[in-house]
């Protein structure tokens, strides 16, 4: 870049640029030597041409210069003139003050002349203007005592409280303090400060227990009413790094919200000059803060928590200056309050703290709280069970009638009980229903699912949801306060409240807050509900605090604390009552409660009244106190701060856990032992029960004859159950008690089957590894009960195997003859309960099986709760309960040798009739119309066993009973012929009459297939019918149905003697071609 370039030359003498450019930069530098020039010009060959170019090259430069001179010529011009102007004005400046110094010095010589009087003038003008600042002060201060009424009087309690502090420290100011008109004042505003006090802490305390105008159950009516979702959760996040509590996620330290003051968290008076830490604090006192003044570190991050709908206009809402602080004057507990999304309960409770944090009455209201805690919640727990019962027994009740005669809870109750087991009769009359009520140990109202539970539970649910809602207030109370009081070590009271704050930096937050803590509370909370439920459960005093000893005896070990001087958060008992809280109280809640907050003291604690809300009380209602202490536990651990975290695991949950165990499983299991032993010993236990001209049915509604005693153990099994239903946690106590039910009345009806069944063949017999593998094979036993230790016989087994099945059977009992009569069961008595006893406990069996399944899946789903909350339930060690599948085995088991013994003892008895036909001879001489005696004894006992048996049996099971007579009959018959020395015409005629009337009978019962009977008796009478034909013709036949018969039984009839007929050699020699073997 040329030093040329920057020359401001025109576009039409662009040329000169070009020939600057040529020209050798030497000559501009700044120590220009001109020697070297002179001695190259001297030097040259052509001096005329050289020393040409330098005048060509001097005279562009003058060209140049001329251009920039014309350039900047105006520029030139100006600056010369400006410099001008400014000599001018720096020459009259100095001339001016040259004159001013001359006017001061005559100033001077003035002022000195008159100093003494000026001065006086000035201190005169001083004090005026303080004199007027006090009488305006003390004419707005004379105002103060009548403004604060009004601000009481409208519930502007944190206005008023302000404006009291404030008046207060203007009453100490200098100047002040000497006044004499401000005695009065002073007074009024010492009666006012008292005054105060008691209407923030009534207002407080009736927002504690929900009854105040911003309680969390107004506000939540309020904005449904608006369809305004409220906040669920506080959520109040600072930017210090201070912890934030877990349920009122309010700042914990010495920056607290509420903290009235600059952000260090102190309250700063005014300073004695009328100055003030507030920026805009006028000289009367008033604090005028700026509206772009910072929070002082207040920049809490608000998070709405409603719905979808409405969230925004309910954080707009949220944002707004609660209307309770509209007259107040912001300061920056207002500015945190306006920007917090907290519920509005919520922001009262904090505002009424604050107010007593500013009262320095901190250690007075926790006084006082505790002192009308208990009372208070007695008369909610009252006043919830009068409700209730104004529900039950009003003329217009809840319970879904629209209208309801005035009635006592107790026949309200028992008309819905009634509905609900409607008094049903069986087929013989007797009521199903009273005898199953009358073999429980408790009322029908008192029962699992009885109406008197119901009613425990509700009223339990709805006085243990009130608790836990007043619960969560004093959890934000008492968190609040624990902080003011932590904060008052470092207070700078004004000197008005110093005479009566009497703060001891040394004490604990116990003291520090009047012995109000969250852990206190939720002691008296629980010790009230624990004696609500002794009442429900008519529980002694030694009962209701055996817990409490334990837990007491087991404190006393712990050591000391050495963070807590009261050991009372480590682990509490709750079995004891509050009569005077003054004791835990400083001297300054005594001496407020000596003035006349005793209301609610030594109130006589009465009893609750549960009585007019519940049919029955007792323990056990126990069952359905359990599930709403746990529920309560759960949320009630869920509010505590995590230091209080173990004060809900013990206590209410603890003591009712503990009388479940220790009172009510013992006594319930004697109770239901004895019932067991009544229903399974009563003369009527094993009595079967049912109308004889009745037909069978599976329903236990419709009227199936189930033994009384096995229904009423039935019964018995599905209450224990209930009752484990109800409490899972003991569900393995129970099933255990109900497996020991089983076991007796197991053992009981084995014992009534033995009684029928002793010394009885037929019993025997199905004792006999070689019958019962038979029975077991008979296609027929596929309509037993299927047990899983036995292989019944398939259904769809094919005939051969069947008959063969039954034949090797057959077999087996026929060579049992001669049958005994006193080896069988003559009394039908003993065969109906056999089938009675069979059909109970099958259903008893199947319904065991279904409870199994159920207690199972409790069981389970408790055990999966231990695990997983093992800090709120504690869980018994106990073993896992025995399966009660195996118990509905053993009664299926019993259930099917009832059976089998009454299939073999009706074979039995079949044989020992037919068995006749080998003692008699069939050689009559004329035709009989009648079958032989035996016959129709035999037909006659089938018929009336069958038609008792009707009402206890189902059919395939009468089937099964009846259904062996047909085929044992039929194989007697033929082998009968064998033992038959000779038979005539008659004789076949009569067998064949016989067979007839069996026939008959058996076709009768209803269960059996016709068609078989008819097709095997008809096989008995082709066979002596063959005896008819001639011997050739016999033969004959025998050569062409070689199958119909066995060899044996071929040869027989060759063998027996026929009047008339002759037997030749030949006729056996054809018969052996026949069957070789």
């Amino acid at each position: 870049m040329s030093i040329f370039d920057g020359l401001p030359i025109s576009r039409d003498k662009s040329y000169l640029r070009e020939e600057l450019s040529k020209i050798d930069e030497s000559w501009a530098a700044a120590r220009f030597d001109s020697l070297p020039h002179v001695v190259h010009i001297l030097t040259s060959k052509d001096r005329e041409g050289d020393v040409q170019v330098l005048k060509e090259q001097s005279d562009i430069i003058e060209e140049v210069v001329d251009e920039v001179v014309h350039a900047y010529h105006g520029g030139f011009n100006k600056a010369i003139q400006n410099y001008s102007q400014i000599l001018r004005l720096f020459s009259e400046s100095a001339q001016s003050i040259g004159d001013l110094k001359i006017d001061l010095a005559d100033a001077k010589k003035l002022i000195g002349a008159h100093n003494k009087q000026l001065h006086q003038l000035w201190y005169r003008s001083v004090t005026l203007r303080h004199i007027i600042s006090l009488l305006d002060q003390i004419e707005g201060i004379a105002k103060v005592p009548s403004r604060i009424e009004k601000l009481i009087a409208e519930k502007q309690f944190y206005a008023a409280v302000q404006l009291h502090v404030q008046s207060s420290l203007m009453l100490e100011r200098e100047g002040l303090q000497t006044v004499g008109a401000l005695q009065d004042v002073r007074s009024e505003l010492t009666k006012l400060r008292g005054t105060i006090f008691y209407k923030v802490l009534e207002d407080l305390h009736a927002h504690l227990y929900n009854k105040g105008e911003f309680s969390s159950v107004v506000s939540s009516i309020n904005e449904s009413d608006d369809a305004i979702p409220t906040s669920s959760a506080i959520t109040f996040s600072m930017t210090y790094t201070h912890s934030l509590s877990r349920r009122t996620r309010s700042p914990k330290g010495d920056n607290n919200l509420g903290t009235h003051g600059t952000g260090d968290g102190l309250y700063r008076p005014s300073s004695v000059d009328g100055g003030s830490s507030f920026d805009g604090q006028t000289e009367d006192g008033t604090m005028d803060m700026h509206d772009d003044a910072p929070s002082n570190g207040h920049t809490p991050s608000m998070r709405a928590n409603g719905g979808d709908n409405g969230a925004r206009d309910a954080k707009t809402l949220s944002r707004q200056i609660p209307m309770w602080l509209s007259d107040s004057t912001p300061d920056e507990f207002v500015e945190a309050m306006r920007k917090s999304d907290a519920p509005l309960h919520v922001k009262y409770l904090q505002t009424m703290v604050e107010c007593l944090c500013m009262l320095g009455k901190v250690a007075a209201a926790g006084a006082i709280i505790c002192q009308r805690l208990r009372p208070t919640i007695h008369e909610l727990i009252t006043t919830k069970i009068k409700a209730q019962a104004g529900r039950v027994n009003g003329p217009r009740s809840r319970l879904g009638h629209a209208a309801l005669p005035t009635v006592t809870g107790f026949n309200y109750l028992k008309g819905r009980l009634d509905r609900q087991l409607p008094n049903q009769k069986g087929q013989n009359g007797v009521s199903v229903s009273g005898a199953l009520l009358a073999a429980s140990p408790v009322s029908h109202v008192m029962s699992p699912a009885g109406t008197a539970q119901i009613a425990a539970k509700e009223l339990l649910d709805c006085i243990l949801d009130s608790v836990v809602r007043l619960f969560e207030n004093h959890v934000i109370v008492g968190e609040l306060l624990e902080s003011k009081s932590s904060q008052q070590g470092n207070l700078n009271t004004p000197k008005a409240m110093a005479a009566d704050v009497n703060w001891s930096h040394d004490s604990d937050a116990s003291n520090d807050t009047g012995g109000y803590t969250i852990g206190f509370s939720l002691t008296v909370l629980q010790s009230e509900c624990q004696q609500l439920i002794c009442e429900i459960l008519r529980a002694t005093p030694e009962a209701a605090s055996a817990d409490a000893a334990v837990q007491t005896a087991r404190l006393a070990n712990k050591g000391p604390s050495k963070d807590k001087k009261d050991g009372s958060e480590d682990g509490l008992t709750f079995a004891f009552r509050f009569t005077d809280a003054s004791a835990s109280i400083p001297n300054q809640g005594a001496d407020l409660i000596r003035q006349g907050w005793r209301r609610g003291q030594n109130v006589l604690q009465e009893g609750y009244g549960t009585g007019a809300v519940l049919p029955e009380q007792g323990i056990y209602l126990a069952a359905s106190v359990y599930r709403p202490v746990l529920q309560f536990t759960d949320k009630v651990a869920s509010m505590l701060p995590q230091k209080f975290s173990q004060l809900g695991n013990d206590g209410l949950l603890s003591f009712t856990e503990n009388f479940v165990k220790d009172h009510f499983l013992p006594t319930m299991f004697v109770d239901y032992r004895k019932s067991v032993q009544q229903a399974i010993s009563s003369p009527a236990a094993f009595r079967p029960r049912a109308n004889a001209t009745a037909s069978y049915t599976s329903s236990i509604e419709k009227g199936r004859p189930v033994l009384q005693g096995l229904l009423a153990i039935d019964f018995l099994a599905k209450e224990v159950l209930g009752w484990a239903q109800a409490m899972p946690k003991f569900a393995g106590d129970l099933i255990n008690y109900v497996q020991t039910f089983l076991e007796r009345t197991y053992e009981r009806c084995r014992t009534s089957y033995m009684e029928a069944v002793l010394e009885k063949q037929s019993y025997m017999l199905i004792g006999r590894h070689d019958i019962d593998n038979l029975l077991r094979l008979d296609p027929a036993s596929s309509c037993l009960p299927n047990s899983l230790d036995q292989r019944i016989g398939e259904p769809d087994a094919s005939d051969a195997e069947s008959t063969e099945v039954e034949t090797e059977l057959s077999d087996a009992l026929l060579n049992l003859r001669p049958i005994k009569q006193e080896n069988l069961i003559r009394d039908d008595n003993k065969l109906i309960l056999l089938a009675s006893l069979s059909d109970s406990l099958e259903y008893v069996a199947d319904s065991i099986e279904r409870l199994g399944k159920s207690s199972s899946k409790a069981y389970d789903h408790v055990e999966e709760n231990g695990t997983q909350k093992p800090m709120h339930h504690k869980r018994t060690s106990s073993a896992v309960p025995k399966d009660l599948a195996s118990f509905a085995e053993e009664y299926r088991k019993l259930a099917i040798d009832c059976l089998k013994v009454l299939r073999i003892e009706m074979q039995l008895e079949t044989i020992f009739h037919m068995q006749e036909m080998t003692k008699r001879e069939y050689l009559d001489d004329q035709d009989a119309e009648e079958p032989d005696d035996f016959v129709i004894s035999l037909t006659s006992q089938i018929t009336r066993r069958d038609e008792e048996m009707i009402p206890f049996v189902a059919d395939v099971k009468r089937n099964y009973i009846f259904g062996g007579i047909c085929g044992i009959a039929a194989n007697l018959s033929i082998k009968a012929l064998a033992e038959m020395k000779s038979i005539n015409l008659f004789g076949v005629q009569q067998i064949c009459r016989n067979s007839i009337a069996l026939e008959q009978a058996l076709a009768a019962i209803s269960s059996i297939d016709s068609e078989v009977v008819q097709m095997r008796l008809d096989r008995v009478r082709t066979y002596y019918e063959l005896l008819n034909m001639p011997v050739e013709a016999l033969v004959a036949f025998i050569s062409e149905h070689q199958h119909l018969f066995t060899a044996t039984e071929y040869k027989n009839l060759l063998k027996v003697q026929v009047p008339g007929r002759e037997i030749s050699d030949d006729a056996h020699d054809r018969l052996r071609e026949i069957f070789p073997n």
